[in-house]
């Protein structure tokens, strides 16, 4: 599943339609690891001359950028994906005060999941007062829920979809501002 050469030959397709950034959009390094994706960026840049990000090398920038030291977690994931994420954010400084998971052993079946269903885990997680909730899982739907939770509970949600489109934006120089409707993310953080 996450071998690099298919990863590596696809970028390479994408780097024929002179695109100016390549961004993984996928969270397996939060249970295998950053290295993995700061591998993945470097290979894709290799390979194609093109800047890569990813969504979780996205998200532990914003966590930077902003300050956050403590975050919730919600995601569709297995006790064995989601005990790695919380230990690799913790081994990089970051702690997990709340989190909820579903169990869920799928991948097309996250996206089955309802909005309202996830919203109901963010409010759960946010009981902890977290400095920001993280819906870690690319395939969930949490990024058309950030907005409105955000006002309704105080806490920047930053959602793995919308890291990723968030560290597209910057590698191709335009304002992450242009999104609406998607949180404080876009026009906070810089």
């Amino acid at each position: 599943q996450f071998d690099l050469e298919p990863i590596l030959a696809a970028a390479e397709l994408l780097a024929d339609a002179k695109v100016d950034a390549i961004i993984w959009s996928g969270t397996a390094a939060g249970w295998r690891g950053f290295a993995t994706d700061e591998a993945l960026c470097r290979r894709i840049t290799e390979r194609t001359g093109i800047p890569a990000g990813t969504s979780v090398l996205a998200l532990n920038e914003i966590f930077a950028a902003t300050g956050v030291r403590r975050f919730g977690l919600v995601t569709p994931y297995l006790d064995e994906i989601q005990a790695p994420i919380i230990e690799n954010y913790r081994a990089a400084g970051f702690d997990c005060v709340a989190e909820r998971h579903l169990l869920d052993r799928g991948n097309f079946s996250f996206a089955l999941y309802s909005e309202a269903l996830i919203a109901s885990l963010i409010r759960e997680v946010a009981a902890a007062k977290p400095d920001a909730i993280t819906v870690f899982c690319t395939n969930f739907r949490g990024t058309a829920l950030a907005e409105a939770l955000e006002q309704e509970i105080g806490i920047p949600i930053y959602d793995t979809v919308a890291t990723a489109v968030w560290k597209g934006l910057r590698l191709t120089g335009v304002d992450p501002a242009r999104i609406a409707g998607w949180g404080r993310l876009f026009r906070e953080v810089r």
